[in-house]
């Protein structure tokens, strides 16, 4: 698209309207205002069926041409796409921001995507539409055109008009072969027969001697990446220090088939060394296992939301962790879907770019690469990876190290526990909040005792663990002897405070419990003895023994 000659013909309509809008912005313009255009906007393209709608800076309503001095180096312009990535569903932004010379004026046309179809767009969790020229919510009736729309169209199947083969890399293609063989060990005769594109068809990345989506990500040249446009064909590697400051950091794009290779190189997966007692762990480990990686770097391949126009984010921490980032819902909903089912995915957001990639041997369809990952650091006694499903993304983190070498000895004396129970017992040891159900299923097999959000090991455990005084110090003393102290405390001194028992009591009730919680419950106890009229509170605010008694 010549930009400059499109602009020209957006300026030659007679008027504004759902898919067009002008602003004079001489210098300053509101960073929400801006979000809420492009929240509009973008959700107006969709509605349409358009590629993009515009918004002009430096352009008056009548259509003159003013001029505008927003934002006047190209860096702090360009910023902007972040700016609104942070605040928009799923983090989509601009397609891009245009600098131009009109009748020897600055003028500013951002570029704007159509919502993915099924998914509004709102800024900052509010959703605006246009109606004519003017910026207003966006309807009930509008967002529940946009939401009923098909879903299910395969993005990765798409024809890119004007690609042909040699926008594909002979690089990518030459190894796309060599995977394909190993993995289609019967076809190795008659694949000598094949010219590229037959090989290239019968891999499932092109149709029909036609170039896809999917040839592109996979296979295409790095310069090829604008046939894909919305959709943007890059994974960011970032490396931060232990406190997260980043420290390196690159860039990969398509071919994703060989990229992948470059960026497993770039992580570092250095040996981690147990040091506990005795021979129950070995000396050394790989922090993560090479199938974990690979596992989750195709995983947010196969299944990012390109619709959304975002970024795949490889995040490595040197204290020992991996995170992953992909745009997009989670399909299965929960990842113990995923764990119990055991089994192929009914549906893929990107099936032909799924079955192109199980054609190549990069995944496979039967189900079990999460789960895998979920034992793999079961048998290392590493934390279990971590699932955040929120805002349209889908987030992991692989930890590349023990957290709490107590709970590890706990796992290792304990080997009959299924993948269900150790899921669960990771929470526990992450502090993460538990369910009614689960908690109800780890205190009817006697795994934990106490009262959420205060739960601690069992009995059962910590006999099996020699942690029995550990036990006893995250359990405390019972009601009822917190009741026998104060009651021998009050025959003996006739009257004391609250601050008087809580220096009796604090240290001796359970350790799972903050200073806060500990004060409330002495607080707890004394209301509940004045209650069954065994103390009092008279005008000094001092306890004393019932006269009752």
């Amino acid at each position: 698209m010549n930009i400059q000659k499109h602009i020209q013909t957006l300026l030659s309509q007679n008027s504004e309207n759902e898919l067009l809008e002008f602003k004079e912005v001489k210098t300053t313009f509101s960073s929400k205002k801006l979000g809420q255009y492009f929240s509009a906007l973008s959700n107006e393209a969709n509605l349409k069926s358009k590629q993009q709608s515009w918004l002009l800076f430096g352009v008056g309503d009548n259509k003159e041409i003013i001029g505008s001095a927003f934002r006047n180096t190209e860096k702090s312009l360009q910023g902007l796409k972040q700016e609104i990535a942070e605040q928009t569903t799923g983090g989509i932004s601009f397609i891009d921001i245009h600098t131009l010379i009109i009748e020897e004026k600055r003028v500013i046309a951002f570029q704007i995507p159509p919502a993915p179809q099924g998914i509004p767009i709102a800024f900052k969790g509010h959703y605006y539409a246009r109606n004519n020229e003017s910026l207003v919510a966006l309807s009930i009736e509008k967002q529940e055109r946009i939401r009923s729309q098909d879903i299910h169209n395969d993005w990765s199947d798409e024809i890119c008009e004007g690609a042909t083969i040699e926008d594909l890399s002979e690089e990518a293609i030459e190894k796309a072969k060599t995977l394909y063989a190993r993995k289609h060990l019967d076809k190795e005769e008659e694949m000598s027969t094949w010219d590229t594109m037959t090989f290239l068809n019968k891999s499932k990345v092109t149709k029909n001697g036609k170039i896809t989506n999917t040839a592109i990500l996979l296979l295409g040249k790095p310069e090829s990446e604008h046939f894909i446009a919305p959709a943007i064909a890059k994974i960011s590697w970032i490396l931060k220090d232990k406190d997260n400051i980043e420290k390196d950091y690159q860039h990969f794009t398509c071919p994703f088939l060989l990229s992948v290779t470059e960026l497993f190189y770039k992580i570092r997966n250095l040996k981690y060394r147990y040091y506990s007692d005795g021979t129950l762990f070995p000396e050394e480990v790989e922090q993560y296992t090479p199938e974990t990686i690979r596992e989750a770097i195709n995983n947010c391949i196969a299944h990012q939301d390109y619709r959304l126009s975002g970024k795949i984010n490889v995040v490595e921490n040197e204290s020992g962790g991996l995170v992953f980032a992909n745009s997009g819902s989670f399909i299965p909903k929960t990842i113990e879907n995923v764990i119990h089912a055991d089994a192929p995915s009914e549906y893929y957001r990107n099936r032909f770019l799924v079955d192109a990639m199980v054609s190549l041997n990069m995944i496979d369809t039967i189900g079990s690469g999460i789960k895998k990952m979920f034992v793999a650091q079961k048998k290392k006694f590493f934390p279990l990876p971590d699932y955040e499903l929120e805002n349209n993304r889908v987030q992991l983190t692989i930890t590349g190290r023990v957290l709490d070498i107590n709970y590890a000895r706990k796992l290792a004396q304990l080997p009959d526990l299924n993948l269900d129970i150790i899921i669960l017992l990771d929470k526990v040891q992450k502090k993460k909040t538990l369910s009614k159900e689960e908690l109800k299923i780890l205190k009817q097999k006697k795994l934990i005792e106490g009262r959420s959000p205060n739960i601690f090991v069992s009995s059962k455990i910590a006999s099996i663990t020699n942690e029995k005084a550990e036990y006893i110090k995250n359990k405390g003393i019972e009601d009822e002897y917190c009741q026998k102290i104060i009651m021998d405390y009050l025959k003996k001194f006739k009257i004391g405070k609250k601050q008087d028992f809580d220096e009796i009591l604090l240290d001796k009730l359970s350790s799972v419990l903050d200073e806060r919680q500990k004060k409330d419950k002495v607080k707890n106890i004394l209301q509940k003895m004045k209650k069954a009229r065994g103390i009092e509170l008279n005008n000094h605010r001092e306890w004393r023994l019932s006269k009752d008694r």
